[in-house]
């Protein structure tokens, strides 16, 4: 490998293609084992082929790139375990990663606890270590998808430690998403409990007061954190309308005045079907709903960026429906309650 340093770039990509493990993060020990030298992977850096996630741990630029902000936030999680052989329990939104729970711009920093106090520096700059107590109760055991372990906080208290360190609405975020993954409003308080700290009690009551697991993606916690701070009476979730063409769900329903909010994430459309598919049948969706006599609005993630905009959707959609049921003979006329 001497002649490594005067490789050209093609031919790096070449040796790493004939010599990458089987893995989406490696170590410098692992490459070195599979015959990549330090002098290769300092020029793959340079070239820009490979992308060295924090020190000796690479990933390839490719995949880098494919990947979306959430995902390498979890991938740099990943090379903080190799970096360090796996003796840190992640906790926080690095839990929630690790645990499959949705996270919405909680920021790249590793979160591990600790039970002793350390200075963040003594960790790394993308490391915050958090000193709470951790019994075995809390920390469960996570696969990393080659064959190794990380120990991580579980459900229960992962949340708890995201509602004392997050603002409420990424705190719920999280907290949403654990509870479809199977932990509990009680579990919840208990895990706080457990940490022995009184600083940020009223935080994690307050965020277990909030939670609702039928929220299915962060845009609907938001959505929703959106209408009970504007006040607006609570919506049903999950809401089942029966229609001529067949039973649907709605994110948000208010069924006293017949009105479906539904929020409209990008994923929504274009993950599983092709596009013009996915678009006429959720136009023939909509049409059955209207049909139906509902009146429906949609949010996108673009509305959750003005304060009040989903509130004023909602309540123009009310006004809609109370001026469409007006229109209606006597015996088609819903009960408009909704003041």
């Amino acid at each position: 490998m001497g002649e490594t340093a005067l490789m050209a770039s093609h031919e790096l990509t070449t040796l790493l293609d004939t010599r990458w493990p089987a893995l989406r993060v490696a170590s410098s020990e692992q490459l070195r084992v599979a015959g990549l030298d330090s002098r290769a992977l300092a020029a793959a850096v340079r070239d820009r082929i490979l992308v060295r996630i924090r020190r000796g741990v690479y990933v390839r630029r490719p995949l880098w790139q494919s990947l979306a902000p959430w995902e390498r936030d979890q991938l740099r999680v990943e090379a903080h375990w190799l970096a360090t052989g796996g003796s840190s329990v992640y906790s926080h939104v690095s839990a929630a990663r690790l645990l499959g729970c949705s996270t919405w711009e909680s920021g790249p920093a590793i979160h591990v606890t600790v039970p002793y106090s350390v200075s963040r520096a003594s960790h790394g700059g993308d490391v915050a270590p958090h000193r709470f107590a951790v019994g075995d109760d809390d920390v469960v055991e996570v696969p990393l998808g080659w064959g190794q372990i990380a120990r991580a906080t579980s459900l229960d208290r992962t949340v708890a430690d995201c509602a004392r360190s997050l603002d409420i609405e990424r705190a719920a975020v999280v907290g949403d998403h654990a509870l479809r993954l199977g932990a509990s409003l009680d579990g919840i308080r208990a895990a706080a409990d457990r940490t022995g700290a009184i600083r940020g009690a009223r935080r994690v009551e307050r965020l277990v007061g909030l939670l609702d697991g039928r929220s299915e993606s962060p845009g609907e916690t938001r959505t929703r954190l959106a209408l009970l701070a504007a006040g607006l009476p609570a919506p049903e979730l999950q809401f089942e309308i029966s229609t001529g063409e067949g039973r649907f769900r709605a994110d948000f329903a208010w069924p006293d005045v017949l009105v479906i909010l539904e929020f409209d994430g990008e994923a929504k459309y274009f993950d599983y079907r092709p596009t013009d598919v996915a678009l006429r049948a959720e136009r023939r969706r909509e049409n059955a709903i209207v049909d139906e006599g509902w009146t429906l609005v949609r949010a996108r993630w673009a509305d959750l960026s003005i304060p009040g905009a989903i509130p004023a959707k909602v309540l123009a959609a009310f006004e809609r429906a109370r001026r469409l049921a007006g229109s209606r003979p006597p015996g088609l006329r819903g009960s408009m309650t909704v003041g």
